[in-house]
């Protein structure tokens, strides 16, 4: 977990994760600037082992860091230093966004490995796709605020990795997302918090509603992020036994930086 943290966080990096499977690492957003490099940096992960990534969608916090890993992407394979080639996936409009955003303020020497070296690939709601040594689907989560896509995974091992992108689970999505052995799911605070940091306002849920949709839908595991960052010291324990008030799996609350073994 490079990042836990919900947009407007400062004692905590923005959510975005690395998936490992054993063939390459998969990113999975990059959080709301240059950040994401030191987090890479300090997660010990090279930029060279990164051929893969998946933008959920346009908003700050999850799109402007994704342009410093294109450009570092790129300034390696300017130096000679990148095999292969590097794929952001998402929906049309995010991969839009970030190509226009890296055509005005990445310099022409690096922007012109876009479309050779580094490919922007949009994907359709319900498309699959092989990548890292997984099988993805990226389905549309229904956004009531911007399109945002989500995605399940089938690990090499045949279990299967849901991330609900940040916002709560819609009912439209549940062939995607039932019976899931990770859930990733974002939790902005606890219920009994919910006066103070007003996560309903945001189209965002607690602790408990993440517990409570892990349970109706059969998951094995959740996991919860894009959370306020008010209550780091005790924020595993709490918004565990919050979530399993009503989910009676595994929960994980990680820190930035925690490795999670799936």
């Amino acid at each position: 977990m490079l990042g836990t943290g919900s947009a407007l966080v400062t004692h905590c990096y923005n959510t975005c994760f690395v998936i490992d499977a054993g063939e390459g690492n998969f990113l999975v957003d990059a959080g709301g600037g240059n950040g994401i490099l030191a987090q890479f940096e300090k997660a010990g992960i090279e930029f060279g082992s990164l051929h893969y990534a998946f933008l959920t969608h346009g908003h700050t916090d999850h799109i402007l860091g994704m342009i410093w890993v294109v450009r570092r992407i790129a300034q390696l394979v300017y130096a000679g230093d990148y095999e292969g080639t590097f794929t952001v996936y998402g929906h049309d409009e995010a991969i839009e966004m970030l190509d226009t955003f890296c055509r005005m303020v990445i310099p022409s020497r690096f922007y012109k490995y876009i479309g050779n070296r580094i490919l922007l690939s949009a994907v359709g709601d319900g498309e699959e796709w092989e990548a890292a040594g997984m099988r993805f689907t990226a389905f549309d989560i229904h956004s009531s605020k911007t399109k945002q896509y989500g995605f399940s995974a089938i690990l090499p091992d045949g279990r299967k990795l849901v991330c609900l992108g940040d916002e709560p689970y819609n009912p439209l999505t549940e062939r995607y997302v039932k019976h899931s052995d990770w859930l990733m799911s974002e939790a902005f605070c606890l219920y009994a918090d919910r006066e103070v940091f007003k996560p309903y306002e945001k189209y965002h849920s607690t602790a408990l509603d993440a517990g409570r949709d892990a349970s109706t839908l059969d998951a094995r595991n959740l996991l919860l992020y894009h959370t306020e960052d008010r209550n780091l010291a005790t924020r595993a324990a709490s918004y565990a036994a919050e979530a399993g008030e009503h989910f009676k799996g595994r929960v994980v609350v990680p820190d930035d930086l925690e490795v999670v073994t799936l």
